[in-house]
């Protein structure tokens, strides 16, 4: 090989070299935000489903509490009367 294609050899890897430098962190980010933003969403779905499914439960504490009361008032009207 030639001074001169050796010298141009080198220029282009020092210039490939930079080109790496400079994109490789932007690739890396761009990569680790998408599998971030994907765990967001994933974690917002899951979220949103437990949300619904509390709002359930409570519907249902809701109504276990309201059917304990009638049936308090209904037995404690029966030994009412039974013991008048």
């Amino acid at each position: 090989m030639r001074a001169n294609d050796r010298k141009a050899l080198y220029r282009m890897l020092i210039l490939l070299a930079l080109v790496l430098l400079i994109f490789f962190p932007k690739i890396y980010l761009r990569n680790n935000i998408y599998y971030v933003s994907k765990d967001i969403n994933d974690l917002n779905s899951h979220l949103i489903s437990l949300k619904e499914e509390n709002k359930f439960l409570k519907q249902q504490h809701e109504d276990s509490l309201f059917k304990n009361l009638i049936m308090d008032s209904l037995i404690l009207e029966n030994l009412d009367k039974d013991y008048s």
